[in-house]
């Protein structure tokens, strides 16, 4: 029997470990930009649902009970102007990574099988295409994979992670052409829809890969996976889900029933309370608001220039006046102010002249970022 070779497989934060013993050195202490965990309370009206729900003598659902799949249903629709979603094609996941690292296994891809993921992009997307057995394949754009018979699986990641891109109508449509032509799956990893920084999506709301503009009405062949994590401070409750086509999820159910992959009922409780409060989510997004505001400022005045970051809670930079620097050496640079961000390299061979800069840090650590870099 063969096994897919992961010898080389090194997770790429524990690389960062010198960088962060210089940071930690600073007399004021680290600002540990480098990750995107939340650092604020998990909202109220979320902690007394799980508490309310905590008496769970019971196995929950794996498909996920039928308030909580209706919650994700009408979010789908209030918040993502996603109509027509049927219910029995939604279900919850333990977290989204937990989805994207293990999908191409559930959908039985293997040798022969090629998984389209962004050119710059989170690792796991490439971790779980090579830990089925399948071969990753980053991609710029369409044209890359477009014709391509063993194309099974296309990662679409909207906004983007680590740049904060964000793809509109067209170009989702354009992707879901080429899909389909080919017979491929499209899946829209969509965390963070809901924190749009810059015109049209700030007012406009990110498109969904279920937007019936997009898809032209039909769902077949397509997820779109989301996760609580951000927009609600949950990640400590792995909360997420994915919808779309019928025929999909209901295999990923029945597969996940006999591998125990359940999100645990009071979680699940949890989450209807949180996809139902809108007000708590625009609270938070404030607070991302000041606190990018403040971390653009100070990184352009250390000679950075942002890139993308339409939305999101990173901001992808890189030097406005080397274009040829590379983003270790900033890095390193920064942690010698004790800010530690996460080098482009981490995101694939195309992302190496940039760094990853998170909003997920205390308004303290903030302002001290922003007064070491100079700007307060």
């Amino acid at each position: 029997m063969g096994f897919a070779d992961l010898t080389d497989l090194v997770f790429p934060w524990d690389t960062l470990v010198p960088l962060a013993d210089r940071a930690r050195a600073h007399p004021d202490g680290i600002v540990d930009l480098s990750v995107g965990t939340p650092v604020d309370p998990t909202p109220a009206v979320v902690q007394a649902a799980l508490a309310a729900a905590a008496d769970a003598h019971g196995y929950p659902t794996t498909h996920g009970s039928p308030a909580l799949r209706e919650a994700v249903v009408a979010w789908f629709e209030r918040r993502r102007s996603v109509s027509g979603l049927d219910p029995a094609a939604v279900m919850p996941t333990i977290g989204s990574k937990e989805l994207v690292g293990l999908l191409p296994s559930l959908l039985s891809l293997g040798p022969g099988d090629v998984v389209v993921h962004p050119e710059v992009a989170y690792p796991t997307y490439d971790v779980g295409a090579r830990l089925a057995g399948a071969t990753p394949l980053p991609a710029a754009g369409v044209d890359d994979w477009a014709g391509r018979s063993d194309v099974r699986l296309v990662w679409v990641n909207s906004p983007g992670n680590p740049s904060g891109t964000v793809l509109g109508v067209d170009a989702l449509r354009e992707i879901v052409d080429a899909a389909r032509a080919i017979g491929a799956v499209v899946v829209s990893d969509e965390c963070y829809a809901e924190l749009a920084w810059t015109e049209p999506w700030a007012s406009e709301g990110v498109p969904s890969i279920l937007d019936a503009r997009v898809n032209g009405g039909s769902h077949e062949g397509l997820l779109a996976a989301y996760s609580l994590s951000k927009q609600s401070n949950l990640a400590g409750y792995r909360a997420a889900l994915v919808a779309g086509d019928l025929a999909l999820v209901t295999r990923l159910v029945g597969l996940r029933k006999h591998l125990g992959m359940i999100v645990p009922a009071p979680v699940q409780a949890a989450m209807i309370a949180a996809l139902a409060d809108d007000a708590h989510v625009a609270a938070q997004r404030e607070v991302y608001r000041r606190r990018r505001e403040a971390l653009v400022a100070a990184l352009s005045a250390t000679g950075l220039a942002i890139d993308g970051s339409e939305a999101g809670l990173y901001l992808w930079a890189r030097s406005a006046d080397d274009p040829g620097r590379s983003g270790w050496s900033i890095a390193a640079e920064l942690a010698e102010s004790g800010v530690l961000v996460a080098p482009g390299a981490f995101y694939g061979a195309a992302a190496e002249r940039h760094v990853r800069v998170a909003l997920t840090a205390t308004d303290e650590r903030i302002d001290q970022a922003a007064q070491r870099l100079g700007v307060r």
